[in-house]
């Protein structure tokens, strides 16, 4: 199986804001994206082994592992500028890819990665995005995605649940992804239909799985196989943000997937059946101090930002 990965990385130490990207110290941000970069190939990558005797016995030899699984990755990361920590990171150069855009708001760098995925259409099995400070541990990932798709068809897009550690204390994970936010009264216009399919149930290793329409289908990430991703590049609604969800960060990640797709997600009483995990434990403390509802109405910023486009959802036929 050959597997596309994006990554938008962005780093402004002279920046001010909530985000990990903009503080003044770099070694969190270089940690994250280590961090994630090094679990995809730990987890994917072709470098499973185990030691056996060789045919004399008379030492150990190393042989390949995980076979089965194995997946012949590769990795873009997405940069703007001089705006990034890719130089100091504790890596061989040649486990990434590097392409650079030219951008006025590095918000919207994911699009970069939008147009990376499509410009290598027909050359791999699977097209990724995923946000610099995950972290995925699943060497089934792939299998799970591709058994969902064969029992639903490719209309339907199956998210992981994204989840924090606790960092200190009692261990502790805790999904951090609310289920509220797209039908919320902020997100009225939210291009997301929930009137059909909103709950499926199946089988998998002798264990019942229920999945639901996702209330909230933002995971920082998405994945989509080659049909997918050839049917969401044909739309015209495809790198046109000119409205937004949330933000151009959850933009990028998870609004062309609402405008295309029936977007689901692991019910909660099994939600490790497809995950992700967010490093640090940022989210997980927000929603500790204040679980209310804390996003700014979209309507009312959008109508400030930019003028207002109408597209309709579009279905793989």
């Amino acid at each position: 199986m050959r597997v596309l990965l994006t990554i938008p990385h962005y780093f402004n130490p002279q920046g001010s804001g909530p985000h990990g990207s903009l503080q003044r110290n770099p070694q969190p941000r270089i940690e994250a994206l280590t961090a994630c970069v090094r679990s995809l190939y730990e987890t994917l990558g072709p470098v499973g082994r185990y030691y056996a005797h060789d045919r004399d016995r008379l030492r150990l030899e190393p042989q390949p592992a995980n076979t089965r699984t194995q997946v012949d990755l590769d990795i873009v990361l997405c940069t703007t500028g001089d705006f990034h920590l890719l130089e100091k990171l504790p890596l061989p150069s040649n486990v990434f890819m590097q392409e650079s855009f030219s951008l006025e708001d590095p918000k919207n760098l994911g699009l970069g990665c939008h147009l990376t995925l499509k410009r290598q259409l027909g050359f791999y099995d699977y097209y990724g995005y995923l946000e610099d400070d995950l972290i995925l541990r699943d060497a089934y990932f792939f299998q799970k995605l591709n058994w969902f798709n064969q029992h639903l068809g490719d209309q339907a897009v199956l998210q992981p649940n994204r989840f924090e550690v606790a960092q200190q204390g009692e261990p502790a994970k805790v999904y951090v992804d609310p289920d509220f936010e797209s039908i919320s009264k902020n997100f009225a216009d939210c291009p997301h239909n929930f009137s059909d399919n909103q709950v499926l149930s199946a089988q998998f290793m002798g264990q019942p799985l229920t999945f639901h329409r996702a209330r909230d289908p933002h995971s920082g990430c998405f994945f989509l196989n080659a049909q997918q991703m050839d049917f969401w590049s044909q739309q015209p609604h495809f790198m046109n943000y000119s409205r937004q969800f949330i933000s151009g960060l959850e933009s990028c990640a998870t609004l062309g997937l609402m405008e295309t797709f029936r977007v689901y997600k692991p019910a909660f009483e099994n939600a490790n059946f497809l995950e992700i995990q967010h490093c640090g434990e940022a989210l997980l403390r927000n929603w500790d101090k204040n679980p209310g509802f804390g996003y700014i109405d979209r309507k009312q910023s959008q109508e400030a930002a930019q003028p207002e486009q109408t597209a309709s959802p579009a279905q793989p036929s």
